[in-house]
């Protein structure tokens, strides 16, 4: 399989693929494909299915496989922002936000991933239920406005405004903390709550959190 992603605050991700290759994605993010690329509809298990249902998935995935010659399909993001390819192997894998996974190569696995703490999944603003992407092949996920990446060394810590955290390796740890002092509490506009993230493993930020987008959206309607 061979990819390519197109377009800039839009993007999509256009992948080629030869006889017999297949790509898995969730329901509806197919944007366009040659009339050679078979869709099949597949739980994957009575489990998994549930599982993706509580990440924000859906029920069911569909794979799409390339018959008799070379086939072409495209996935489009669903709101600004980008298109990561990520590679994942055994033993390597990704905790992502929640709606985040777009499509993959049939050997990564998608499932729910519960965080260790409650106080991260209640206040943390990432929610309780992220997505773990597992296995072996490229997958490819939607992140919100611009990403910034970074690496963290062993026992390294970084704070993120809530809803900010896209990705993250599997080895990163995440918990809450209280905003310190009451006047920065209630006057300093950055809420109760940080997201504290800590290493090793590396981190993937991005700039326009699409429940950030809503709430400034929300705002202005009913400042009219």
């Amino acid at each position: 399989m061979q990819y390519e992603i197109k377009g800039d605050q839009l993007p999509v991700v256009v992948c080629t693929m030869n006889p017999g290759e297949s790509m898995i994605t969730e329901r509806g993010a197919m944007s366009w494909m040659t009339t050679n690329m078979r869709m099949e509809t597949q739980a994957g298990g009575v489990g998994k299915a549930l599982g993706r249902m509580f990440s924000g998935e859906s029920l069911f995935l569909n794979k799409y496989t390339a018959e008799g010659s070379q086939g072409l399909i495209a996935f489009a993001s669903s709101f600004p922002g980008e298109i990561r390819a990520i590679q994942i192997t055994p033993g390597n894998s990704i905790i992502a936000q929640k709606s985040a996974f777009l499509a993959a190569e049939p050997g990564v696995e998608l499932s729910v991933h519960f965080k260790r703490k409650l106080g991260a999944g209640f206040f943390g603003g990432e929610g309780f239920i992220m997505q773990k992407l597992s296995g072996n092949g490229t997958a490819f996920v939607e992140i919100d406005g611009s990403v910034v990446e970074y690496q963290l060394q062993a026992g390294q810590s970084m704070y993120l405004d809530t809803g900010y955290l896209a990705m993250m390796d599997e080895s990163v740890q995440m918990d809450i903390e209280m905003v310190k002092g009451v006047k920065n509490i209630f006057f300093g506009g950055e809420g109760m709550f940080n997201t504290k993230v800590t290493g090793p493993g590396r981190i993937w930020i991005q700039t326009m959190p699409i429940s950030t987008v809503a709430s400034l959206i929300a705002g202005h309607i009913t400042a009219r």
